[in-house]
């Protein structure tokens, strides 16, 4: 098997850092001795654009992204939307851009540079906050789920407090959509409690239908 070759390293605020591999044609995400991105697996990431806009039903949409990755959230709702929806994308790490500009270029395909994108380089739990019914679907793909792999300040994004701080960020009949490595029975719960109505799709992380099994929970502003 060819060896990965490390391509560069990015420091996360409040956690460890990532380290951007390559083997061949494909780009690999690690935190550690964790994967969390390849570039072969997107079809998990774009079901949660894909998924939660089709239970929005609402083409011209205002769209938050929690977490460029490696773009396959960002790229599936664009394909989806209409000319005059618009989505923020909140990346605390500034390098995953710059990967994304660079080694992976290719992958990105312009996605960034899309008019109806706006890329904010903060925390998505403040810009959360700062939005009042302004968006139509928050997208969170932020780490690995609701245990807060990447950084512990990820967790509060999961928490009560910061539940009920995105269903205040939605507008009426919007969707909080979450995307997890594996099942969190204590999340789904929490969403619940918190007052959305809940629905918790599995999904394979290939397109092709194959690979690991995820998450991803829908939660509906009531």
């Amino acid at each position: 098997m060819t060896p990965r070759e490390l391509l560069d390293t990015a420091d996360v605020p409040g956690g460890e850092p990532l380290r951007l591999f390559r083997r061949g044609d494909d780009h690999m995400i690690v935190l550690e001795r964790n994967e969390l991105m390849n570039s072969r697996m997107s079809g998990s990431e774009e079901a949660l654009a894909v998924m939660t806009l089709e239970r929005l039903g609402k083409r011209e949409a205002r769209v938050l992204i929690g977490g460029y990755g490696m773009g396959f959230t960002l790229r599936a709702a664009l394909a989806v939307l209409g000319g005059n929806a618009r989505v923020t994308v909140a990346e605390l790490v500034p390098k995953i851009v710059d990967w994304a500009r660079g080694p992976m270029a290719a992958l990105t395909n312009g996605c960034l540079d899309d008019p109806r994108v706006k890329l904010v380089f903060d925390d998505v739990g403040r810009v959360i906050a700062d939005g009042q019914n302004a968006y139509d679907a928050i997208l969170l793909d932020v780490d690995n789920g609701p245990d807060g792999l990447t950084r512990v300040g990820n967790d509060s994004l999961y928490s009560m407090r910061g539940l009920d701080s995105a269903r205040q960020a939605l507008r009426p009949g919007g969707i909080l959509a979450v995307w997890s490595a594996a099942p969190d029975p204590a999340f789904a719960r929490r969403m619940r409690d918190s007052g959305f109505l809940v629905e918790e799709v599995a999904v394979r992380a290939r397109q092709n239908g194959k690979g690991p099994r995820h998450v991803i929970w829908f939660g509906k502003r009531r």
